[in-house]
């Protein structure tokens, strides 16, 4: 087992705690940067979907899981940096401007529902960002000037000036990098003020009010980053389909972003990720467990809302902290065996009244 022994500030807030950390996330960023020529196209592109949705849940794992705040309507803020990519690559604007403006327009679009959102919490919270997404759908619809309404809009491939990212493996890479600078603003915007004020917020706005925390401003300020990101994973997600409509943008999208972070594991970074792996996986193991059973299950319409809804509930009830939480928790148990007690985590509610440990 490893024991860290902290002696200044510094060492607290490093982004590598230990030499282990350093050593396994070179690993990781070795085997994706050589996974276009290890892996097959098919796999390369569910990696790819896998990188975009990961972007998108760090925003709402940024609201949700750090800063106490649901949406049920995430997909709107997924929308508006698509169809802002869309239109403005249309219109012959460079790739890394219109994206640039894709995650602003979804930031200052995070802002207009942030501030109404400001007096209602909780289920009201979520009922009011899911008229949102609804409203939003529907402008999708409607706009056909701009949006082409329900007959869709078709996506021009990036470019960067004369060069434009066409294939497979020149657009993983691009969405690679996007991905890691999205984690590491997240990772280093937790570390500072503004993420510890998220935290606050999160656990007792009583006791952050208390403390000189503003909460109309760091509530709006958390709705803003967080429709960024969505939109810079929309922005991505443009590219990646080719094709725009409406549906895409429904309610179905906004609740399988909250999938991704409630199953991931709420209030962690890794979080997003499992739950990205989880949400692009998942319909791929269905699709071969057809074969194994009866056809009256396997030709159900509704096997794949059966198995998300069971999966999450078991999650609910059996593992709150998600999968990120398992892992800590089977990680725990090795690190400790054999002196590891079962009621370990149970504890933690006695005196711990996080969110994240409940």
């Amino acid at each position: 087992m490893r024991f860290i022994f902290k002696t200044d500030y510094d060492q607290d807030v490093r982004l590598a705690k230990h030499g282990g950390h350093v050593f396994w996330y070179s690993a990781l960023m070795l085997a994706l940067v050589a996974a276009p020529w290890v892996l097959p196209s098919y796999y390369l592109a569910l990696l790819i979907q896998v990188l975009i949705y990961s972007v998108a849940g760090l925003g709402l794992m940024l609201l949700a899981g750090f800063t106490g705040l649901f949406s049920l309507g995430h997909a709107a803020f997924l929308g508006v940096g698509a169809y802002t990519q869309a239109y403005l690559t249309g219109h012959g604007v460079p790739f890394p401007i219109s994206m640039a403006l894709a995650a602003g327009l979804s930031a200052a679009v995070g802002v207009v529902v942030g501030l109404p959102a400001l007096r209602v919490k909780g289920i009201y919270l979520g009922i009011a960002t899911l008229a949102f997404g609804f409203i939003v759908e529907e402008v999708f619809a409607r706009w056909e000037r701009v949006t082409g309404g329900n007959s869709g809009m078709t996506v021009k491939a990036p470019d960067f000036g004369p060069w434009q990212l066409t294939g497979d493996v020149p657009f993983y890479f691009l969405c690679l990098v996007c991905t890691v600078g999205a984690t590491l603003f997240v990772v280093n915007l937790l570390r500072a003020p503004t993420g510890r004020a998220f935290v606050a917020i999160r656990d007792s706005e009583v006791s952050a009010q208390s403390m000189g925390i503003h909460l109309a401003r760091y509530k709006t300020l958390a709705f803003a980053i967080s429709a960024g990101l969505a939109g810079l994973g929309g922005a991505l997600y443009a590219h990646m389909i080719k094709f725009l409509s409406p549906e895409q943008f429904n309610i179905i999208q906004s609740l399988d972003l909250l999938l991704l972070v409630v199953i991931g594991g709420l209030g962690s970074v890794h979080g997003a990720f499992l739950g990205a792996i989880f949400l692009i996986t998942m319909p791929e193991l269905i699709s071969a467990s057809k074969d194994f059973l009866p056809t009256a299950i396997a030709q159900a319409p509704g096997l794949k809302a059966v198995v998300y809804g069971g999966v999450l509930i078991a999650f609910v009830l059996f593992e709150p902290l998600g999968l990120y939480g398992r892992w800590l928790k089977v990680r725990t148990y090795f690190q400790l065996f054999p002196f590891y007690r079962k009621g370990m985590f149970k504890r933690q509610k006695s005196f711990q009244k996080s969110d994240r440990l409940k």
